[in-house]
C-alpha cells in the first residue's frame, strides 16, 4: 500500500490495542471497490473481497468511532480529543461501491465518503491502469510497438509477463495523460473486438458508477467528493492547464448532480503523483480539504489540502493497534508537505 507502511502493519501484530490508545489520533482510511469475489487479483488490485471486507468493516465498528467527514474540522483542531476517530472514504467511484459496499456500511451504521472520478461516471470508461494490467495479463503472446514507449514490448510466458508488468505500468504512470491515453489505447487495439469485450465483461468489477447511481448514494448519506475527472496522477508531467481542469471539471459536475463538493482525493496520491501546482489547483478551485495516500494522523498542523490516509489492505488485521501507529508517518508527511510548499 501506498505510504510505506508495510513495517507497521507488521509491528502492530506484536503490539497491545490498549497500551496504543494514548498514542491515537484521528486517522483517514480508504478503499476502493468491493466485490463479491476476485477472479483474479493481478487485475483487480483495487477491489476488496466482500467477505474480507465485511471483516474490516466490524473491526473498525467495535474499536474505533468512525465520523462523517463534517466532522473534520473539529477532528483537526483537537486531534488529542479523537483517539479513536476514524473517516472511512473510498476512491475512484466503482459500480459495486453501490450493490455492496454501501449495503454492508449502512447494515453497520458506518458513515463515508465517495471520491469519483468524473469523466470514467460521464463515459463508463475504465480506469487506464485497469486496462493496461489487462494487455499485460491477458494479450496474445507477441512483440507489441506501444507508442510512447522506448522498446517494443515482448509478451510471452506469464512470468515474464509478471517482472515485465512492473515496472512497464510505472513508467506508464509517469507519462501525461495524453501520451499514456496514446499507449493505452495501442495495448487494447493488440485484442480483437470480441475478446476485448469479453475480457471487460469479465472484469465487471471494475465497472464504474452511473450519475444515477451517484445520486443514489448521496440521498442515502453519501458523502461524494471529487478524484479528479480522469483517474491519472496529477504530476509535474502534467501541464498547468491539465491539473486546473482536473480540478475544477469534478466539482462542477458534482455539484450540478448533487449540490455540493466539498473534498477531494488525489488519483494515486502518492509522493511523486502531485506536484506543487496540482495541490494549489485543488486549493484554489474551491475545495476545503484534500486527501493524498501518504499515511499519518490528522491535525490542524498539516496543509489542509494534502491530507493523509491509509490505504486499507486486502485483509488487514490489528487495526486496533495499526491505527494508534500511523502517527508514526507524521514526519515523513510534514517534510514531503514542507517540500510541496517551497
Amino acid at each position: 500500500m501506498a505510504g510505506g507502511t508495510d513495517w507497521l502493519r507488521e509491528l502492530a501484530r506484536w503490539l497491545p490495542p490498549g497500551a496504543l490508545r494514548p498514542f491515537g489520533r484521528p486517522v483517514a482510511l480508504f478503499f476502493h471497490g468491493v466485490a463479491p469475489e476476485i477472479d483474479d487479483p493481478r487485475i483487480q488490485i483495487n477491489q476488496h473481497d466482500a467477505r474480507a471486507f465485511r471483516g474490516i468493516a466490524k473491526a473498525l465498528k467495535e474499536n474505533f468511532q468512525v465520523l462523517p467527514l463534517v466532522a473534520l474540522n473539529e477532528a483537526l483542531s483537537h486531534p488529542e480529543q479523537h483517539e479513536r476517530s476514524v473517516f472511512l472514504m473510498s476512491d475512484d467511484g466503482y459500480a459495486n461501491t453501490l450493490t455492496v459496499a454501501a449495503d454492508i456500511l449502512e447494515e453497520l451504521e458506518l458513515p463515508w465518503t465517495l471520491f469519483a472520478s468524473t469523466h470514467h461516471i460521464d463515459t463508463g470508461a475504465y480506469n487506464p491502469m485497469t486496462l493496461a494490467r489487462i494487455f499485460f495479463f491477458y494479450a496474445p503472446s507477441g512483440r507489441y510497438e506501444i507508442p510512447n514507449f522506448a522498446a517494443p514490448i515482448e509478451l510471452a510466458d506469464e512470468l515474464q509477463r509478471l517482472i515485465l508488468a512492473g515496472p512497464s505500468l510505472a513508467r506508464l504512470k509517469a507519462m501525461d495523460a495524453a501520451r499514456a491515453n496514446q499507449s493505452v489505447a495501442a495495448m487494447m487495439a493488440a485484442f480483437p473486438d470480441s475478446e476485448r469485450t469479453a475480457l471487460l465483461a469479465r472484469f465487471a468489477s471494475e465497472k464504474f458508477l452511473t450519475w444515477q447511481d451517484v445520486r443514489t448514494l448521496a440521498k442515502r448519506g453519501v458523502e461524494i467528493g471529487a478524484h479528479a475527472h480522469v483517474h491519472w496522477p496529477m504530476h509535474s508531467a502534467q501541464s498547468e492547464e491539465y491539473l486546473i481542469e482536473q480540478a475544477r471539471v469534478p466539482r462542477e459536475k458534482i455539484i450540478a448532480a448533487i449540490g455540493s463538493c466539498r473534498a477531494f482525493a488525489y488519483p494515486f496520491g502518492n509522493v511523486g503523483d502531485i506536484s506543487p501546482q496540482a495541490w494549489q489547483a485543488v486549493r484554489d478551485a474551491g475545495y476545503d480539504s484534500a486527501f493524498t495516500t501518504l499515511s499519518g494522523s490528522l491535525d490542524a498542523s498539516v496543509n489542509r489540502w494534502l491530507l493523509p490516509r491509509y490505504g486499507l489492505g486486502a485483509r488487514d488485521a490489528h487495526l486496533g493497534a495499526l491505527l494508534p501507529l500511523l502517527r508514526a508517518g507524521n514526519s515523513r508527511l510534514t517534510r514531503w508537505q514542507k517540500r510541496m510548499a517551497a
